[in-house]
């Protein structure tokens, strides 16, 4: 009876089908991928992790950034870094996981409605402060109507960032 001897080579078969199994599956990854063009042409936008209402300051932590495609330079309209809406006011409500539009927020009141005010007139080295009444809101730069205390009169003004009112001709 003659025994035939198996050749044992240190398992180097095994070894290379191994590793042509997990080539094989490498490709199959890659080339399954859908093909997409450059990323480019995503856009990264902050959106509201939840429902934002008028009048709600917004703050970081409600916000999350989100890829979006960007094929027609549709971005143009929305508000594109987190440092151009935290402190802001939403004007509108801000739906999760959609983009901010730039006419959804506003800058806060420096001005309340109802609330006494420091009105200023000033003309050369002429300085005259009284108090009167802001009848509407109003932010940095915006033109209001306020009630003179004294006299009852309704005058107009330039909101002031420090929460004064100018009145009168710059």
């Amino acid at each position: 009876m003659v025994q035939r001897l198996k050749l044992v080579t240190s398992g180097t078969p095994g070894i290379l089908a191994s590793w042509a199994r997990g080539l094989l599956c490498v490709c199959a990854v890659v080339f399954s991928l859908p093909l997409r063009p450059a990323l480019a042409l995503d856009l990264v936008l902050p959106v509201p992790r939840a429902t934002v209402y008028p009048g709600n300051v917004i703050t970081e932590d409600m916000l999350v950034d989100r890829a979006f495609r960007d094929s027609d330079n549709t971005g143009a309209g929305y508000v594109a870094t987190r440092e151009s809406v935290v402190g802001k006011v939403a004007r509108q409500t801000l739906l999760p996981n959609t983009p901010i539009a730039l006419g959804g927020i506003r800058d806060p009141f420096t001005v309340q409605q109802g609330q006494p005010t420091v009105v200023i007139f000033q003309s050369g080295g002429l300085i005259i402060s009284g108090t009167a009444t802001s009848l509407q809101s109003g932010s940095a730069g915006q033109v209001i109507s306020l009630r003179n205390v004294d006299s009852g009169m309704t005058i107009r003004g330039v909101v002031q960032s420090n929460g004064t009112v100018r009145v009168g001709t710059p």
